[in-house]
């Protein structure tokens, strides 16, 4: 349910950017989300429209690229993208530790209508 003010707050996000610019109508939107963000991507989408609806970004299409989560394996030293359910070094089998990337939730870009 947590997906609902964050997407509440990312639709803010583009309505801010549209009247910054004089921008009346908002044509796209670009957002980046991880996979480690722990965000379903169909409810962003959902709420999208019906939290959009009315204002400059009601009607624009959102796209929505998904981050692969990247672990650091300490024991040989790379890094990797993590294995579905698992942790693992597909190298050496030792145990990953998220070396950052994946957790990412922002928007990237904005298309205005000027």
């Amino acid at each position: 349910m947590h997906e609902y003010a964050l997407t509440k707050r990312i639709v803010n996000i583009i309505n801010e950017t549209a009247a910054a610019h004089g921008a009346k109508k908002v044509n796209a939107a670009w957002l980046i989300i991880g996979e480690n963000a722990g965000i379903i991507l169909d409810s962003v989408q959902l709420y999208y429209d019906a939290i959009a609806r009315g204002t400059p970004a009601g009607g624009a299409r959102l796209h929505v690229r998904a981050v692969r989560a990247e672990m650091y394996c300490p024991a040989c030293g790379k890094n990797f993208e993590r294995p579905r359910f698992s942790f693992a070094c597909p190298d050496c089998g030792g145990q990953g530790k998220p070396a950052g990337t994946g957790g990412e939730c922002y928007v990237e870009r904005v298309e205005l209508d000027l």
